[in-house]
């Protein structure tokens, strides 16, 4: 095995780790569906490749083309604010009511709207696009031809990792969710996650 070619790829790796092993809106939506058990396949699968194909652009050169449109990183921000205070307010309502809530854990999502709910978390984040088509795509150019791709496939592998880990790894924390009250904290750190996000997205478009 080539060791550079290794290298670039490792490199890629804890790159992509680095910049998803982190709480936000996305992470925090398939840690509570991983705990419900509903469609987590499909939406890890989904967040996975959505990152591969964000990736893929950004080592291929699209970065330095999104870079210069301010307007377009402008729009998605403005929507992922709105999202993320609605999701927010959504959440704080099932913590603070019962009924709410054991009809969300209950009934769960259908898959449409889980998968609607995933895309939206994973497009309306400005942030996805600075980290993986920007970041990603840039350092990715410090490395030379085939290099440059096993950097990014490294990355790519990282976001495979993450999220199927998150998806069904949140199963060994059912014990502690077996009690409603758990569930009721969990949204409420969820919905201040949300709020807190918003918050970190809109505060840029103030400045």
């Amino acid at each position: 095995m080539n060791v550079t070619f290794f290298s670039a790829g490792l490199s890629g790796f804890f790159l992509g780790a680095s910049l998803i092993i982190a709480i936000g809106a996305q992470n925090a939506f398939i840690l509570r569906q991983g705990l419900l058990r509903q469609h987590v396949f499909i939406l890890c699968l989904i967040c996975a490749l959505s990152d591969a194909v964000l990736i893929a652009a950004g080592v291929a050169g699209l970065g330095t083309l999104i870079s210069r449109f301010d307007g377009l990183l402008t729009a998605v921000t403005v929507g992922g604010v709105l999202f993320l205070l609605s999701y927010g307010v959504m959440a704080f309502r099932r913590a603070l009511n019962p009924h709410v809530l054991r009809a969300a854990n209950e009934g769960g999502m259908s898959l449409r709207a889980a998968v609607a709910t995933c895309l939206a978390f994973t497009f309306l984040n400005p942030h996805v696009y600075l980290d993986t088509v920007i970041l990603v795509g840039s350092l990715s150019a410090g490395f030379e031809d085939d290099l440059r791709y096993a950097f990014g496939a490294g990355a790519m592998i990282a976001s495979f990792v993450w999220f199927f880990t998150l998806g069904y790894g949140a199963r060994l924390l059912q014990p502690i969710f077996a009690r409603p009250a758990s569930w009721r904290v969990l949204d409420a750190i969820i919905g201040a996650v949300m709020f807190l996000l918003a918050f970190m997205l809109a505060k840029p478009l103030f400045t």
